[in-house]
């Protein structure tokens, strides 16, 4: 069903970094919600006022909230789908964020709501009247939101679009909302004045907020910056060190200005003896090969390396065993030696994973122990770095 949907109204689906495809993706999304919604939203209303049970009507609300945030979500996809301008450079991509943030507010506005609703319903309990058609109607309203919850997580995870996945589990809390309402309904009718529907609109509430709670806290990750995904990263290494003459790849960072638009950098290591121009050549080829195949405008740094030096390739290997044995997990690159007449200074850096069990300046202690024990002195000028593809 979603296949035959995404080939008859979509064009070019699968060129899914084009803005305009990502535009037509949730365009289709948020017209397929907005219908659904307002469907259940007069369905529930309607069964909410025949039976007197307020967790329904309030389960019909939610369901009119999500046709207030697929409006927004479709206004932001529109917005999102605008080319880079004279005042937006890198695009419109990150109003996808904003939009999850939206979408984000609304669910905690409804979760506190319904908890006032709630605590008023066990204060003052309404009669719940059973009828097993309307009960029957709520049974295939949860197939319909656990539809469209599989319709946005699919198209989500294609796209790689943080607010239709938010609208997946949004649709999924609405699906429990209901048959928690089911339940009630249910319970209600045995002989006892235990205030089941309050109740149960009181763990919808909780799951509501639970689920704002967890949107929110994936767009404030991503806006104040999350590593690379892992499996990005593992293609721009192969694709750059593809190159032989590139012989090792560092210090590799990825901006993310929402869907479609990532700008990397990284230290590309080349032999020092080779032609400037040359490796030039083979650095701009290796740039754009990144960005043909993985839309990800990449600046590359070249590193000049001595590989044939003996004197620096000997106290590189001494510095990697003594880093073996402080922790296999630190790694070190732009390693290179300044000969003096009464000293060698080693001039490396360190990167060192998070929440590291030792200090920087315990490492370099430890490092300058291990170098003692050469007849010349032996200074180090130690740059520590962190891991900014995750660690």
């Amino acid at each position: 069903m979603i296949n035959y949907l995404i080939k008859k109204y979509i064009k070019n689906p699968e060129d899914i970094q084009n803005e305009t495809v990502r535009f037509a993706y949730g365009k289709l999304t948020s017209i397929i919600g907005i219908i659904a919604n307002l469907l259940l939203f007069i369905v529930k209303l309607t069964i909410g006022f025949m039976t007197g049970s307020v967790s329904i009507m309030s389960d019909g609300f939610n369901n009119l909230s999500d046709v207030m945030t697929c409006l927004v979500t479709v206004l932001g996809y529109r917005i999102a789908s605008k080319p880079a301008d004279k005042e937006h450079p890198f695009g419109h991509g990150r109003v996808e964020y904003v939009v999850s943030f939206v979408i984000a507010v609304v669910i905690f506005t409804v979760g506190f709501e319904l908890i006032k609703q709630g605590i008023q319903q066990i204060m003052e309990p309404n009669e719940i009247l059973f009828r097993p058609v309307l009960m029957l109607i709520l049974v295939l309203s949860i197939g319909v939101k656990l539809w469209i919850s599989y319709l946005n997580h699919t198209i989500g995870k294609r796209i790689d679009n943080l607010a239709m996945i938010a609208t997946a589990q949004d649709a999924r809390n609405d699906a429990w909302s209901t048959l928690i309402t089911i339940v009630a309904m249910l319970l209600s009718q045995l002989k006892t004045t235990f205030p089941f529907d309050g109740v149960a609109t009181l763990m919808i509430a909780c799951l509501i907020l639970k689920s704002g709670y967890e949107l929110i806290k994936e767009i404030i990750d991503r806006l104040i910056g999350k590593p690379a995904d892992k499996e990005l990263v593992k293609q721009i290494r192969e694709i750059i060190l593809k190159h032989k003459e590139i012989r090792g790849l560092h210090d590799l960072i990825i901006h993310d200005y929402g869907p479609g638009v990532k700008i990397g950098s990284a230290h590309a290591e080349v032999d020092a003896k080779m032609n400037v121009v040359k490796i030039h050549d083979i650095i701009d080829q290796a740039e754009r090969e990144v960005g043909d195949t993985l839309h990800v405008m990449m600046t590359l740094h070249m590193d000049p390396i001595e590989y044939d030096n003996p004197i620096t390739n000997a106290y590189f290997e001494d510095l990697k065993r003594i880093l073996l044995q402080i922790d296999p997990g630190i790694t070190v690159h732009d390693f290179r030696t300044v000969l003096g007449n009464e000293h060698t200074n080693l001039v490396f850096d360190l990167v060192i994973p998070y929440g590291f069990h030792l200090e920087d300046e315990q490492i370099k202690v430890e490092i300058d122990r291990h170098f003692e024990k050469y007849p010349n002195k032996i200074y180090t000028v130690i740059t520590f770095d962190h891991p900014y593809t995750g660690g």
